[in-house]
């Protein structure tokens, strides 16, 4: 075995973890590696001021751990302001898992990612996300106690997908009340890019109410199966020159960066992707000198931690409900704040966030 030498100076240049641009004072970042099941797992714990840090392992082919790293940065703290802002005892955290999920993943790394998940005794708890299913957390649950979206039949709330749908759907809706005077959706035109659980099934709820659908998606067949389904029209130009009134990214995150964001013609941005302001101060004001409405990403989508939350503090189904359908009033109340403080809305869901982080840590003192 040979070891490559590197010299303090270029170790210095590297600054692996703390000079991503991506860290934000996070607590704790763990690294997990596997041989005998080709684990390699990174959890990103960013706060747990206001409580346990919770949030779904998410597994992907990521080009490299570089990648990899700077997506469970962005994710976690994502996670942190998503539980703050919709009032839950939530601290933030992610995970990511290096891989395939079609072709790499093994009940055997699952049970032995579980296990990484178990010696943290609770500080992150984690769910299922992008590659991730309810099956797999029932496994991670033989293992730890510290998992939700669990199966029903295990004693769980299942697939978070269709709430968080819910929740983003309740956004939308308080954006177009916002931007067009009605919160009807009736005749609008929206374009979902990404037709996975939550894309597809809030383009049954958006179809329901009368509106144009139109559907992107990498793999073809899920776009001819919105068709079929719920008679969406497949789009299949630059989805951000499309000429509709709703741009709704329910993919990948950073969407929204310097190549797209001026040829965007949509005036209301509501979706389910995390992180879809790739630079979050320059393309948020952009946004907003543009007279675009953004509906912040972590404050619509949370209904899917709102479903599992239920299952620490056992409330029911339909309280969960009750909850992600406030996300409508909660939206409204960013969009008011953000005009009074002359603020983006991005700026304004951070803001009262940071205030409640700040007021629980400033309690926790006083204990």
């Amino acid at each position: 075995m040979t070891s490559e030498i590197i010299t303090p100076a270029e170790l210095k240049k590297m600054d692996p973890v703390f000079g991503q641009l991506s860290f934000d004072n996070h607590e704790q970042i763990v690294f997990c590696n596997d041989k005998d099941t080709g684990l390699k797992a990174i959890i990103g714990i960013h706060n747990t001021v206001m409580g346990p840090a919770l949030g779904g392992t998410r597994m992907w082919n990521y080009a490299n751990e570089w990648e990899a790293l700077n997506d469970v940065l962005r994710l976690s703290r994502g996670m942190t302001y998503k539980s703050a802002i919709t009032g839950l005892n939530l601290g933030g955290g992610k995970a990511v898992i290096i891989g395939d999920a079609k072709t790499d993943k093994t009940p055997e790394m699952i049970t032995r990612f579980g296990q990484f998940v178990n010696s943290l005794s609770g500080k992150y708890i984690t769910a299922e996300d992008v590659g991730t299913t309810t099956e797999d957390m029932d496994r991670i649950h033989e293992v730890t106690k510290f998992v939700t979206g669990i199966s029903v039949e295990k004693g769980g709330s299942g697939n978070p997908s269709p709430v968080t749908a819910y929740g983003v759907y309740m956004g939308m809706k308080a954006a177009a009340n916002y931007q067009f005077g009605s919160d009807s959706l009736a005749g609008k035109k929206v374009l979902v890019q990404g037709n996975g659980h939550v894309g597809e099934i809030l383009i049954s709820y958006l179809t329901k109410e009368g509106a144009i659908v139109f559907v992107s998606d990498i793999h073809e067949e899920k776009m001819e199966n919105m068709v079929s389904k719920y008679g969406a029209k497949i789009f299949m130009g630059d989805v951000y020159s499309a000429n509709v009134d709703i741009y709704s990214p329910c993919a990948l995150g950073a969407t929204i960066n310097d190549e797209t964001i001026y040829k965007i013609k949509a005036k209301v941005i509501a979706g389910a992707a995390n992180n879809q302001l790739a630079v979050e101060g320059i393309h948020g004001a952009i946004l907003r000198e543009r007279g675009i409405t953004y509906a912040p990403d972590f404050l619509i989508n949370a209904g899917g931690i709102i479903n599992v939350y239920g299952e620490l503090v056992k409330y029911s189904e339909g309280e969960a409900i009750r909850k992600t359908e406030n996300i409508y009033n909660t939206t409204l109340e960013i969009f008011k704040f953000a005009d009074d403080n002359n603020i983006t809305t991005q700026q304004a869901a951070m803001q009262i966030a940071e205030n409640r982080i700040a007021q629980r840590k400033k309690e926790n003192a006083n204990k």
